[in-house]
């Protein structure tokens, strides 16, 4: 049983939206036992939808497409299906009424381009949009052994559909295999070397469980995927596996799914021994504080973040003396190490994080060459700082260090014993 997605949208094309559609659609139909074996992405075109939907239909079980359904005569997605089944459009009575009663809902006025929302193909089942204007359609073919759904392309419709309607009709529609994932979250060592470590443990994995390295800026997950019908075997299956794995390298892994990010790692941390953070970005320019604030219930240990990313910024509010500076550049562990004691001391943190470094494309005032960065973390047991380089781009510095930074900080919580 293989799907394929279709996005239609110039917008897409031309970079001016991302398309997170398909990829949300294309983890949902993962969950449920569905292989995507192509996504694409085409313009608003009569003859780009034609040939991509000729093309699909030869191959796929099961077509979703999303995009080109709104009232604009640039939305000409339902009547290029119409072509595609040789077809007609006609008003669906249902639709007219419920689109109807949402413009009155909204208190917006009914015009004559929004009737064209009622037109649809003869063949077409009305999947009702109860989130908007857009119904979904959905279209069996081939003897009813392949099936089309077109869907909105506005993300909240489209997942509301899909959640309600789309995703449970094709679990009972189809014969699907059982998928089951599991991840190991890594930080501190590379995919090279994590490849060379557990050579003899993946080169023993069974034939239905795959292995993934999903490597980003200073992190690595695992992504350990097994296929069958049993739910729980392959779930005690997957569980044995990475029993065995962390034979091989247990020192780096720091947990075992999307949610146990290095950043809630630390939040649960600071709650449990009752202890708060601050933190003074320079050159990671507020990520990590970003990273921190996107953990629900981070206010209960974050006090403070400060971005000093000019010299006289660290003067000012984090009292570096001009004579420090002067004397070590601001790339430099004196430096960091200055910014976490005194950013601990002005906000009355148990922690404190410190980041000061030469994120690129261009160098400040230092002997420093481009991708260097100190790091400190102060707490009342002294101060820590060290010194990594991250090369290039500036992104990869920018997460790289944010990352090293939480790190560190790990490292000491767990190390003052709290």
């Amino acid at each position: 049983m293989t799907a394929e997605i279709i996005t239609i949208g110039d917008e897409i094309l031309i970079g001016q939206i991302a398309d997170t559609n398909s990829q949300w659609m294309a983890a949902e139909l993962n969950k449920i036992g569905l292989r995507i074996d192509r996504i694409h992405s085409i313009a608003d075109r009569r003859d780009a939808i034609l040939n991509t939907l000729e093309e699909v239909s030869t191959r796929a079980d099961l077509i979703l497409i999303t995009g080109g359904l709104g009232p604009t005569k640039d939305d000409i997605t339902k009547k290029t299906i119409a072509d595609f089944f040789g077809d007609q459009l006609e008003e669906r009575e249902e639709v007219m009424d419920h689109v109807k009663a949402l413009f009155q809902k909204w208190n917006y006025p009914f015009t004559r381009l929004n009737e064209g929302q009622a037109l649809l193909p003869k063949r077409a089942e009305v999947i009702t949009n109860h989130w908007g204007t857009a119904p979904g359609m959905w279209f069996d073919f081939d003897d009813n052994r392949k099936v089309i759904v077109s869907l909105p392309g506005v993300p909240y419709e489209m997942r509301q559909l899909m959640e309600h309607a789309i995703l449970p009709r094709v679990e009972r529609s189809f014969d699907l295999p059982v998928i089951r994932h599991r991840n190991i979250l890594t930080y501190g060592i590379g995919e090279s070397r994590v490849a060379e470590r557990v050579e003899p443990w993946e080169d023993a994995l069974p034939e239905h469980i795959g292995l993934a390295y999903l490597p980003d800026y200073g992190s690595l997950k695992l992504r350990l995927t097994a296929t069958g019908q049993d739910k729980s075997v392959l779930d005690r299956e997957l569980a044995l596996e990475i029993e065995k794995l962390e034979e091989y390298i247990s020192e780096y892994i720091v947990g075992y799914d999307e949610s146990e990010t290095l950043e809630v790692q630390v939040g649960n941390l600071l709650k449990a021994s009752k202890q708060n953070l601050a933190l003074a970005e320079s050159c990671t320019g507020g990520n990590i504080a970003k990273m921190i604030t996107a953990v629900p219930g981070a206010s209960g240990y974050f006090k403070a973040g400060l971005v000093a990313y000019q010299a006289e910024v660290k003067q000012s509010q984090l009292g570096l003396s001009k004579e420090l500076i002067e004397k070590n550049t601001v790339v430099s562990s004196a430096v960091a190490e200055a910014m976490a004691q005194n950013m601990r001391a002005k906000y009355e943190t148990d922690y404190a994080i410190s980041t000061t470094g030469n994120a690129g494309p261009t160098l400040d005032d230092t002997e420093e060459s481009l991708g260097v960065v100190y790091i400190a973390v102060a707490s009342k047991y002294g101060v820590v700082s060290e010194r990594y380089s991250f090369g290039q781009p500036r992104e990869k510095v920018i997460q790289r260090a944010s990352n090293k930074a939480l790190e560190l900080l790990k490292r000491e919580i767990v190390k003052n014993g709290c």
